[in-house]
């Protein structure tokens, strides 16, 4: 059984560009100086009747407006800047920035972040109830996609790797005996590829790069678990049982041949019957042969 999930999400119609804004240090140095100005005239202009009054206070409500355009920009972290409701860009160059004074400045991590979804109960592709559970590791690359094209970005990627791993869960048994079928157990590497893959498919509208998803969590659930258990272990002690004879056949086949090549004795059907017979009980025994001395012939 194949699956070949189609994650049939929304185009995104938002793309992050980058704005840099002005170097903050300088507007900083800038904003200094016209402050000095405003005390300087409101000092001066006391003494001729106030006129420095109107021009301090002018002076000094543009200094605090263009003040709140500084912007800091942390490492791991963008600004998106976004005016009277229309995105202008994202600032990601780190240091402080200075811009338009009446944008909106909104701060997104850039950083790399984990999220392990809660263990789900599901059945798999055989209808068995299993237990699921993954951990997945993402990060924002487009800030204006994560910001306008969905409600909640950290919340939909959670809720969508939650979804993936239930569809996974459900499209694979959990073993399986056919080499050629995938299974959640014995293609692990296979299943979580299908798995990151999907992901990426359903987080993409959100401007989200996935980096890995791992499978942390996968057994039966407790109601089956231990007949699960106990088939799984007569699957095993017939495999063994099967590799036991198999080894056993070609030693008592290599035995046979070297002696009719050595001319050690000559053997005709029945005593080869026999030393075949021995020999696979022998080999085949759970429990240690013990020697019997044959003095008679071997008709006896």
């Amino acid at each position: 059984m194949t699956t070949e999930s189609v994650v049939d999400m929304p185009a995104p119609t938002m793309r992050e560009r980058t704005v840099t804004g002005a170097p903050g240090v300088l507007m900083l140095a800038v904003l200094i100086v016209v402050a000095l100005v405003a005390l300087i005239a409101l000092i001066t202009g006391s003494g001729r009747g106030g006129a420095g009054v109107p021009l301090f206070v002018l002076l000094l409500a543009v200094a605090i407006i263009m003040l709140t355009g500084l912007t800091p920009v942390m490492p791991g972290q963008a600004r998106v800047v976004q005016l009277f409701g229309r995105y202008v860009g994202t600032a990601r160059q780190p240091g402080l920035r200075w811009f338009n004074p009446f944008t909106r400045r909104r701060s997104v991590s850039t950083r790399i972040r984990n999220h392990e979804t809660a263990i789900a109960k599901v059945n798999d592709a055989d209808g068995n109830p299993i237990e699921i559970a993954a951990v997945l590791v993402w990060q924002v690359a487009d800030t204006a996609r994560a910001l306008y094209e969905v409600d909640d970005f950290v919340q939909f990627v959670n809720i969508q790797a939650e979804t993936a791993v239930r569809h996974i869960a459900t499209s694979y048994p959990y073993d399986t005996a056919d080499a050629g079928q995938l299974s959640l157990r014995g293609h692990a590497d296979e299943v979580t590829e299908r798995l990151s893959a999907e992901i990426a498919d359903r987080v993409a509208s959100a401007g989200v790069t996935i980096i890995e998803s791992r499978l942390t969590r996968l057994s039966y659930a407790a109601e089956i678990a231990q007949a699960m258990l106990r088939r799984q272990a007569a699957s095993a002690v017939v495999a063994a049982r099967a590799r036991i004879v198999q080894g056993a056949v070609g030693m008592v086949r290599l035995a046979l041949q070297q002696l009719e090549e050595q001319d050690v004795v000559e053997l005709d059907e029945e005593r080869k019957a026999a030393m075949v017979s021995n020999l696979l009980v022998v080999l085949c025994s759970e429990q240690a042969t013990q020697q019997v001395v044959n003095t008679g012939s071997l008709y006896q």
